[in-house]
């Protein structure tokens, strides 16, 4: 009968493989497809010597088939943490990234903890950033909205899963669409990314994330340009607007929104000092 491969070799190996396919963070990347395929606890490889089956075996060279074609690791297991919650991911959703966590923090330094505020996410995706504002603020209520009918399934079972359905709403449409009434914050991370960058992107972007929640036109600004004009309707007097950003563009999505008559309109960096979120407010009094 075979000898077992010894795990320690199998994690030596695809760290291995991973490099020499230009994989950064091979050696975090290959634990981590190692424990899903085997059911491994984390940090089972370096706590002791884990059981090898053979159907772990065969479900590992899978996964490191998908990670060498420059797959994320994310999109192989179904699943992203963001804001310390697992987000299930699938290939209708964009892939959740840190930098995004940004946002949420913006609109949790601008709103009171226990205010019954009425949200609304624009492009929700896996629901990260409406998800993740509802578990910090447990009074409020939201929606969110995406073009992918998909998508919008995927957050509402995100929803669930997290213990805020009960306070959520998920619905397929473009943009504000499908919508009445008024919201006290209004949060997105549109698709901003300009169509000639596309062939620029990294394979484990352009390859894998819905091209639908990347790409914003020519230059990347059409989803703002229709939110200054759209979105005041859609909030109360003096109530908040933060939209996440690419780093080059917040000059650009200012002078938009100051020039539809926002209010208060700010930029914000990233953890890295790059420019990632604007925020802004709709007048205390207008044509409302």
């Amino acid at each position: 009968m075979p000898k077992s491969p010894d795990p320690q070799d199998l994690w030596r190996e695809a760290t291995r493989r991973l490099s020499d396919a230009g994989i950064e963070g091979a050696r975090l990347d290959a634990r981590l497809l190692l424990e899903a395929a085997f059911g491994w606890k984390p940090h089972a490889l370096t706590l002791g010597t884990p059981e090898v089956s053979a159907e772990g075996l065969t479900r590992f060279e899978g996964f490191l088939a998908r990670r060498l074609a420059h797959e994320p690791v994310s999109r192989i297991l179904g699943l992203r943490d963001f804001w310390s919650l697992p987000f299930r991911i699938s290939p209708a959703t964009l892939d959740p990234r840190p930098d995004s966590e940004t946002l949420v923090q913006a609109v949790l330094d601008r709103t009171e903890k226990n205010a019954p505020l009425r949200l609304l996410d624009l492009g929700t995706g896996s629901g990260c950033l409406l998800i993740a504002l509802l578990t910090e603020r447990p009074n409020a209520w939201g929606v969110g909205v995406d073009r992918a009918p998909a998508a919008a399934a995927m957050a509402h079972l995100n929803a669930h899963a997290l213990g805020v359905a009960d306070r959520a709403a998920f619905a397929a449409g473009d943009w504000t669409d499908p919508l009445a009434g008024r919201f006290d914050v209004i949060l997105s991370n549109p698709p901003y990314i300009p169509l000639a960058d596309r062939a620029g992107l990294a394979p484990d972007v352009r390859d894998y994330d819905p091209a639908l929640a990347l790409f914003g036109g020519v230059d990347g600004l059409d989803p703002y340009r229709r939110f200054a004009g759209e979105l005041q309707a859609f909030l109360v007097p003096g109530g908040l607007l933060a939209l996440e950003i690419g780093w080059d563009q917040g000059e650009a999505v200012q002078a938009l929104l100051q020039q539809a008559g926002w209010h208060s309109v700010a930029c914000l960096p990233d953890l890295g000092g790059r420019d990632r979120v604007i925020v802004a407010n709709s007048p205390q009094i207008g044509p409302f």
